[in-house]
């Protein structure tokens, strides 16, 4: 029986009861482990400010997952209001709660285009560019060095319409630094903490359109310039992000996954929710055609390379990204997670916690 039979055959019933997940593999060795939950972590993306009010939110958090990552906090307009200040009492809060619990947290993210504070505009040379972003990254991954074991080193470095000599998206790094400045700030993050785990993180590579295979293909070749220039790169994060009403071109990332893992790198899940902004007003009906877009997504990785982990872009109906980009035209609340508004399980769920389990 092929895996998506498998976990999309057992959506009707309960979720299984579960503990916690062997340790992440780049965790420190005197962390505290936990009993086995599955081979692969489930983890999601979570609003610290949330976990002090919100009870069902946080248990809802303790109870399904063995990994977090802050939805913001790490990124440097949370991180750096100005040039001379670093701001880390979201991330310390996170990873206090992280290890409270027994879960690990990843690092999200150190070099990105957005969420980039106004000061930096006045970055306007190759040095001043440089000196930045080493600074940034040395400050704050010597911070949790050796408590935070997988950074988003860099995050969606590929051009969003990727063209033959323009594949890099453009940012203050790209403009200052060029290309280059991935590979600088993979060095200087394996210069601060050699054991943790770095990834490149991209999205918008899984459709069968033209866009998405060309995206594919640009990050191949940039993840095989990197290994030809033995840059410390472990992993890739596939966000999955993923279009309800479009299917997966399982062939095409399988190719995708088959040649990462030539290149002796991880592949880890990083973001996923299912944009429902054009499935049915039904419920039901929505909740299951998201939950098989992600079975199909996921059986596409898995059924070549096991992820390291699976992440969500959050946990709870309640709090998702998606209504602020693609608001349903008939006014209902999207479902794009595993739990809804209560934070109750739904199909996708099942389908997350039957891959996270059942994967060989």
């Amino acid at each position: 029986m092929r895996r998506r039979d498998f976990v999309l055959g057992a959506l009707g019933a309960g979720l299984a009861s579960s503990g916690a997940p062997d340790p992440f593999v780049w965790s420190d060795p005197t962390a505290k482990a936990a009993p086995v939950r599955g081979v692969i972590p489930y983890g999601a993306a979570v609003r610290t400010d949330l976990l002090d009010t919100e009870f069902d939110y946080r248990e809802a958090i303790i109870d399904h997952c063995q990994l977090v990552v802050g939805e913001g906090g790490l990124k440097w307009f949370d991180l750096r209001p100005s040039e001379d200040q670093f701001v880390f009492d979201q991330p310390d809060r996170l990873i206090d709660f992280a290890d409270q619990n027994g879960m690990q947290m990843r690092g999200h993210t150190l070099a990105w285009y957005g969420a980039m504070p106004d000061w930096t505009q006045t970055i306007a040379s190759t040095a001043q560019a440089e000196r930045e972003l080493v600074h940034h990254i040395t400050t704050v991954v010597g911070r949790y060095h050796g408590r935070i074991p997988s950074w988003d080193v860099v995050n969606e470095a590929i051009a969003e319409h990727p063209e033959r000599g323009a594949t890099i998206r453009s940012s203050i790094w790209q403009e200052r630094l060029g290309k280059r400045y991935i590979e600088l700030a993979l060095r200087t993050a394996a210069g601060v903490d050699p054991a943790a785990q770095l990834v490149i993180n991209d999205y918008n590579i899984e459709n069968p359109t033209q866009q998405c295979r060309d995206r594919r293909q640009a990050l191949l070749d940039l993840l095989r310039d990197l290994k030809d220039r033995d840059a410390p790169l472990h992993a890739v994060g596939i966000q999955g992000h993923l279009p309800g009403d479009m299917e997966i071109d399982k062939e095409g990332l399988s190719k995708f996954v088959e040649a990462v893992k030539e290149m002796q790198l991880e592949v880890l899940v990083t973001e996923l929710d299912v944009i429902d902004n054009k499935l049915p007003a039904r419920e039901y009906d929505r909740d299951q055609i998201v939950a098989a877009r992600a079975g199909d997504f996921l059986e596409a990785i898995s059924d070549v390379a096991r992820p390291s982990a699976i992440l969500t872009w959050g946990i709870t109906d309640r709090y998702t990204w998606v209504p602020m980009w693609f608001k349903r035209d008939d006014g209902k609340p999207n479902r794009p997670l595993p739990l809804d508004a209560g934070c109750r399980p739904k199909a996708l769920m099942k389908v997350i916690a039957e891959f996270t389990r059942a994967a060989e």
